[in-house]
């Protein structure tokens, strides 16, 4: 399993618009962004004890969350993303679906899942029924993605973070959601080391680093 460094800090429009400008200025714009950023939306699986949202409200070290994730509003690229966090460090997994596949599992039809090629839709498949995990909310947001090739850094800026409330069905991207939060959250993910000239850029003499949940945000509707 492949394990990236993770830091995260909630930061204010201010400290938004000083990091975007250097940023801008020493790395490279996500090429599939739409003028700088794009538009995600994701929909998160928790079970009744909501277990995933536990364990993040009370810091668990080690722990791991299922969503299924588009862009821009295109449903003809869907990827189920399994990520894991054990202390500072992550791993993101990812699988392609359907937008028939990602319906028939928001629609609790999913038998076809334990015969899939894909061994993370395998593993849903198995925890659904074994752990009973399931849709549980949409989370969108918009994100402004920036790329360093050394130490394989990614820098992400996200804010205006939106709920589904208890709505899982994500595939209509005329969903209604809520506004939940005026956070905006800065990420720094990197592999062996993160190069002095993106500790610069994202440098801010009082912030901390936090543990925001962009997830556990859009919980507040139930």
């Amino acid at each position: 399993m492949e394990l990236r460094h993770e830091i995260k800090h909630e930061i204010n429009y201010s400290d938004l618009l000083i990091i975007r400008q250097r940023l801008s200025a020493v790395a490279y714009s996500d090429p599939h962004t739409i003028n700088g950023k794009y538009f995600i939306r994701s929909l998160y699986f928790d079970n009744l004890a909501d277990k995933v949202l536990m364990e993040k409200v009370n810091g668990v070290s080690r722990r791991e969350k299922f969503r299924i994730r588009y862009y821009n509003g295109d449903t003809s690229v869907i990827h189920l993303e399994k990520k894991s966090r054990f202390d500072h460090l992550g791993n993101k997994q990812s699988a392609p679906l359907t937008a028939e596949q990602a319906q028939r599992i928001v629609d609790g039809d999913t038998a076809w899942m334990l015969d899939s090629e894909h061994a993370l839709i395998r593993e849903l498949y198995s925890k659904m029924t074994t752990q009973g995990i399931a849709p549980k909310t949409i989370v969108d947001y918009t994100r402004e993605p920036f790329i360093f090739p050394a130490g394989n850094v990614r820098v992400t800026l996200d804010y205006d973070i939106r709920s589904g409330m208890r709505c899982t069905d994500f595939l209509r991207t005329e969903c209604i959601t809520v506004p939940v939060s005026d956070s905006i959250i800065l990420e720094v993910k990197w592999d062996g080391f993160l190069p002095d000239i993106i500790r610069d850029a994202v440098a801010l003499s009082d912030r901390r680093e936090g543990a925001f949940s962009k997830y556990a945000a859009c919980r507040i509707y139930g």
